[in-house]
């Protein structure tokens, strides 16, 4: 299983043919089009999304995964290639909303450091999230495989989730970062138990933005088609931490381990390329979604808090109209006549 991480070359990313490469250092990606021309192309990711730049397309219609929720497989394969850690998927994971019919190949994922750092690939109005989850698939229509499709253009699509910090874990995340423990250094795989994989998406598969560019490391093939959700999904502190500090990227006979961290390539230019986005821009260029949804809330709130207080002054009021009526009667009947005192 280890050799089909390997074949995988740059796309989860493994450990591909050719000059080695980090991210940082002699062989770090200021580096990288030395070795792989590819990496100084025009097309290339992550980039930085400025949203007032985006077009707005009501056409793009939303993402859906297709045998995400049950896996035909009972196990997945975990490994960590030294780069990132790399779930292998089945081809039987499909998604659509997407030019073509397209299968899942894998999933990885990007992060900084302990202490804060910051480590997702994509900026939104120069954002950077904590962390960000690539989801890797084929065009099943005209390839085998994602080998054979990272070579021709819109051979592959990706799937971006921004991961953000929340308060409480998230169950479905546990279901990897669990796991981390028994492949911290380079090389090594493990099998966990399969699970609903849409359960790593955010819930929101209608908003998102959509772009041309590339494989964000070696050797950067162009032509992938990016969609980069807006709605992120929210971890907690503990498992972003977990995520931080469990691999390395050197291997286990190596006497000095050097830790897995800032794992993320620097946003490149957008060089003319068109940015679309499948939901509107606000009144002041930001787009919508989130807002919408938090703006909802917020009135529906008012408008309950509202009703609420309206209907208890109602019956205060009836009550006081009440008790003023009970009064009014009271003492519009005449006392008895005094006759004098009695025996």
């Amino acid at each position: 299983m280890l050799r089909a991480l390997l074949l995988l070359g740059g796309l989860a990313p493994a450990l591909p043919a050719g000059p080695h490469w980090a991210y940082e250092g002699p062989h770090g990606q200021q580096h990288w089009p030395e070795g792989h021309p590819a990496c100084g192309g025009r097309a290339q990711s992550p980039i930085d999304i400025q949203t007032r730049g985006v077009r707005v397309d009501p056409s793009l219609p939303p993402v859906r995964p297709v045998g995400y929720q049950h896996p035909d497989t009972p196990t997945f394969t975990l490994g960590n290639n030294g780069h990132t850690a790399v779930l292998v998927l089945p081809p039987s994971l499909r998604v659509r909303g997407l030019p073509r019919p397209f299968a899942a190949a894998q999933l990885h994922l990007h992060w900084g450091r302990a202490g804060g750092g910051r480590g997702a690939e994509h900026l939104v109005d120069g954002h950077r999230a904590p962390a960000e989850v690539h989801v890797v698939h084929f065009d099943a229509e005209r390839f085998a495989n994602a080998s054979q499709a990272q070579h021709h253009a819109g051979g592959l699509a990706v799937l971006g989730v921004l991961l953000e910090v929340g308060a409480d874990p998230h169950p479905a995340y546990d279901n990897i970062l669990s796991h981390l423990g028994s492949i911290r250094y380079a090389g090594q795989t493990t099998t966990i138990p399969s699970f609903s994989v849409q359960d790593l998406l955010p819930p929101r598969l209608d908003l998102y933005y959509r772009y041309n560019g590339s494989l964000t490391t070696p050797p950067c093939f162009q032509g992938v088609l990016w969609t980069l959700f807006q709605q992120p999904v929210r971890i907690s502190l503990s498992q972003l931490e977990q995520l931080q500090g469990s691999l390395y990227a050197t291997e286990e006979a190596e006497p000095e381990p050097q830790p897995l961290v800032d794992n993320f390539r620097g946003p490149q230019e957008l060089n003319q390329r068109l940015v679309l986005s499948s939901f509107p821009r606000g009144p002041k260029g930001y787009l919508t979604g989130e807002i919408v949804a938090i703006v909802f809330g917020t009135g529906s709130g008012c408008l309950c808090l509202f009703l609420a207080a309206h209907f208890v002054a109602k019956r205060m009021r009836a009550r006081r109209a009440q008790q003023q009526d009970v009064v009014f009667k009271a003492s519009s009947r005449r006392p008895p006549a005094d006759d004098g005192p009695r025996p």
